[in-house]
This record gives C-alpha cells, sequence and structure tokens, in this order.
C-alpha cells in the first residue's frame, strides 16, 4: 500500500531514477563533463540543474505549430 501511495503523491516526479537516452554534440558533452568534475558532481546533475534554470526561458518559446514561430 505504501509503493501506491508514493506513486500517487505529487511529489513522486523528485524520486523518480527512469533512465533516458539524451543524445548532445561532442563539445557540449565534454562541457558538462567539465563542470561536473569541477562542482564534484554527476553529469546527470548538471544537466537537471541546468533544466531547472532554463525552463522558464524554454517554455516561453512558442512551439512549431503555435502562431508567431
Amino acid at each position: 500500500m505504501v509503493d501506491q501511495e508514493r506513486k500517487a503523491s505529487p511529489d513522486s516526479s523528485k524520486s523518480d531514477k527512469r533512465k533516458q537516452s539524451l543524445y548532445f554534440p561532442e563539445t557540449m558533452l565534454e562541457e558538462i563533463q567539465k563542470e561536473a568534475q569541477r562542482l564534484q558532481r554527476s553529469m546527470s546533475w548538471v544537466v537537471q540543474r541546468a533544466w531547472k534554470h532554463a525552463r522558464r526561458e524554454i517554455k516561453g518559446i512558442p512551439g512549431s505549430n503555435e502562431p508567431g514561430s
């Protein structure tokens, strides 16, 4: 029952550990890796932090089927 409650909770995405393949240009991967080493964090952590900082700006970009695109 505890597992079902955890799945239903709105905060469950914070602990979701699904794997996903993402493809980056080699130079961008090198930059991410250098920052991860500098910060003594994982590359995944760096990308997650970058997304959190860029999310609002990205959501402001119109989609390809939206007016103004």
